[in-house]
Formats: C-alpha cells, sequence, structure tokens
C-alpha cells in the first residue's frame, strides 16, 4: 500500500509539471524550424504570359515645371512617371509627354523643362498636378507652391518646395504613336541644403521621396545595401551597411 501511495503522489507530480519534453540532440531541427525553413523556401518560379505594356516599376514621379514663350504665359506644372537618365557626359534625362498635354508646347516652344523630384510633402499637389490641366488652374497658386528661376534657363522656373530640382535645356525630341519624348541636357541643380552632409555630399535618401507603382505611389523605404555591396570587404559593409552579413564565398 505504502509503495502504491508513493506511486500515485509521483503520478500527479508528474502530471502537474507537463509531460517531460524529449531531449534535443544538437544540430537536430525541431518541427516548428522544419515549418519555418519551407515557408523560406522560394515559391515556385513558374511564369505567365502577360500582354506587351509599360509595366517596368517602380517608377520615379516627378513635377515638371515649364513655361510658355508668349509674354502672358504662367509657368505650368505636370506630373510624370515616364522621366529617365539617358546620359553621364553630358548629363542628360528625359521626359516623355502627350502632344495633348497643356504643357506639351510650352516645353516644345521654350526648349526648357525643370524635373522636380517628388517626397512626402509635395505628393498632395504631385498628385493633383497629374489629374488637372493647366489651361483649367493656375496649378502653382492653387498647390500654393513657388515658382523661382533656375540659373541657366530663361523660361522654366523650378518648383522651390521640390528638395531637388534638375534645369535642362532640350537638344532632341523623338515622336511615337502615344508620346513625344524630350532629351534635355541638365545644365543646373538645385538642392535643399539640409541634405548636404559637412563633407558636402548630397545625402538624398534624407528627403523622404516617392515611388510610383502601377498606379501608387510609396515611400522609399530601408536601405537595402549600396552600389558594390555584394563584393565589398568586410570592413566596408561594417560601416555602410551595419549589421549585413558578408556574402558567403
Amino acid at each position: 500500500m505504502a509503495n502504491q501511495r508513493k506511486q500515485e503522489k509521483a503520478g500527479k507530480r508528474q502530471a502537474a509539471k507537463g509531460s517531460p519534453k524529449p531531449a534535443v540532440k544538437k544540430n537536430q531541427v525541431t518541427k516548428d524550424e522544419k515549418q519555418m525553413r519551407k515557408e523560406d523556401k522560394p515559391k515556385s518560379l513558374e511564369k505567365i504570359s502577360l500582354k506587351p505594356a509599360t509595366l517596368l516599376t517602380p517608377v520615379p514621379v516627378v513635377l515638371v515645371s515649364c513655361k510658355g514663350i508668349a509674354a502672358d504665359s504662367k509657368p505650368n506644372l505636370i506630373t510624370l512617371a515616364w522621366a529617365g537618365t539617358i546620359c553621364s557626359d553630358p548629363p542628360m534625362i528625359s521626359i516623355s509627354i502627350r502632344p495633348g498635354r497643356f504643357s506639351h508646347q510650352m516645353v516644345a516652344d521654350s526648349g526648357e523643362f525643370v524635373v522636380n523630384v517628388v517626397n512626402e510633402p509635395l505628393l498632395e499637389a504631385t498628385d493633383f498636378c497629374g489629374v488637372r490641366s493647366g489651361r483649367d488652374y493656375d496649378k502653382f497658386e492653387y498647390c500654393k507652391l513657388q515658382a523661382v528661376p533656375m540659373e541657366g534657363l530663361a523660361y522654366a522656373p523650378a518648383v522651390a518646395q521640390s528638395p531637388l530640382s534638375l534645369g535642362c535645356k532640350v537638344v532632341a525630341v523623338q515622336h511615337y504613336d502615344s508620346h513625344d519624348v524630350f532629351q534635355g541636357e541638365i545644365v543646373a541643380v538645385t538642392a535643399d541644403a539640409s541634405l548636404m552632409d559637412a563633407g558636402g555630399r548630397l545625402n538624398i535618401e534624407r528627403a523622404r521621396l516617392i515611388t510610383y507603382v502601377h498606379g501608387e505611389y510609396f515611400s522609399i523605404g530601408k536601405k537595402q545595401g549600396f552600389y558594390g555591396y555584394s563584393v565589398a570587404a568586410p570592413e566596408v559593409l561594417a560601416r555602410r551597411l551595419p549589421g549585413k552579413k558578408p556574402r558567403s564565398k
């Protein structure tokens, strides 16, 4: 009887503690870890065919300022996502505009435009300038934006509220079915003084920039790397990208 009572007490104590967990051997993968690894595996690489379309994404969204050559012409703004770098020496960028847009004739006549980079505070005005025409609105006045002279340009102003503005002179125009591509040489650049560090380097990542993805705007997020980080020395990687492990050889 005494032995039986001891066995019953021992059983109750074991039940209170719960069932003993099986010992995990060194380097043994648990069930939870297996599930996590399964979820981390890349999805199927199967592809589907889509209709050819301009699906390059993400792209920059920019606010282009321009002005006609007539004495009574007012400066105008047009929002574009089709803008890109085409040459580094001389520095050149391009913008694509439909011929029916109000700004098209201004750029064609003056041979000038300014690409104003868009950040979060400038986004709502940028969106408005993309869905309303300068034929119906004085966009600078309506959006409470300030037009400021751009060095080297006679007509097109810059937007004072933009963190970075690139003044361009048109050097060539390519005509396509839906858009005309204005190729411009960058003749002047202005940037917010707050974006410069003590060494005179432009830190544009501080500007809270906006990108455009298939009809929607997104803030640029976490830094994931830098040019050449995949082959950078460990000490360089540690300095410029803390926490990033060197690529295994």
